[in-house]
């Protein structure tokens, strides 16, 4: 894949968030009928966006991370990802303007960046 024009969306989201809490305080029925609605917004989204999804990428789970001391289990804020094209960084960026993921559900935020090209040797 090219990576003219390619940007990546991490979205945000941390399990103690004041967001995630009060999500998590919900009652169980109220909860479940807005991570319903969320979804229904979510796919709203993705079709209105169809022709800039380079990919879909998808929710993220645990994290593992390796270094020089080895491999270890590590938390971040990173809960999914999905790769986009667009003519500018701030066009990719206007793609997520009130996004579902954090206009319905606890997520913080998305954060978009450009993939730029493996520099030649």
């Amino acid at each position: 894949m090219s990576t003219t024009n390619t940007y990546l969306a991490i979205c945000l989201g941390s399990m103690t968030s004041p967001r995630m809490k009060a999500w998590m305080e919900l009652p169980e029925a109220e909860r479940q009928a807005k991570g319903q609605e969320g979804m229904a917004a979510w796919h709203a989204w993705v079709d209105k966006h169809q022709a800039s999804i380079a990919y879909m990428g998808g929710p993220l789970g645990k994290t593992k991370k390796a270094s020089e001391r080895g491999i270890e289990d590590v938390s971040n804020a990173m809960s999914g990802f999905l790769v986009v094209r667009a003519e500018s960084h701030e066009a990719a960026a206007k793609l997520f303007e009130n996004h579902p993921h954090f206009a319905i559900f606890p997520g913080e935020a998305v954060e978009i960046m450009p993939v730029l090209p493996i520099p030649s040797m």
